[in-house]
């Protein structure tokens, strides 16, 4: 029998992240505006980034690393289409003979994955999960990238 997965708010709660009226206040929002829970909690600072990566990390099933110092192999970055690492924020991390992975920041975009997938060229698909800066630092690097490799 499956075991039905607990809620992000009651997560929160339960490992003491945020109060249940922050999560009332970020839930009566989300009604309005249709963004995603976390990104309202953190907008409202209601919890530090780190944190809530790794209640998603344990939610999703995906190891949250950070990318900061991590060594990227530009040349193999380079194979992937740009759209992949600038539209969809799904990132190149690392390759072997028989899986890519990709770091993402929303592993539910389900067309991201679906690129992902098709990049991937066969070989298994991880995911890691990474956060927004951490993401948007990549994607400044392989644009710094990108237009030296032109010059």
């Amino acid at each position: 029998m499956k075991k039905e997965q607990k809620q992000l708010g009651e997560v929160l709660i339960a490992k003491g992240l945020i109060t249940q009226e922050q999560l009332n206040g970020a839930l009566a929002e989300q009604k309005r505006t249709d963004e995603f829970l976390g990104a309202l909690l953190l907008k409202r600072r209601a919890i530090k980034e780190k944190d809530l990566l790794i209640v998603l990390s344990e939610q999703f099933g995906i190891p949250y690393v950070s990318m900061k110092d991590k060594y990227i192999d530009w040349k193999f970055v380079g194979k992937f289409d740009p759209s992949l690492i600038l539209d969809f924020k799904c990132f190149p991390a690392h390759r072997d003979n028989y899986s890519v992975t990709m770091a993402v920041i929303n592993p539910l975009d389900v067309w991201m994955l679906k690129k992902a997938e098709m990049a991937a060229g066969g070989l298994k698909l991880n995911l890691v999960l990474v956060s927004c800066s951490d993401m948007n630092e990549l994607v400044r690097r392989y644009s710094e990238y990108s237009r030296a490799k032109y010059i």
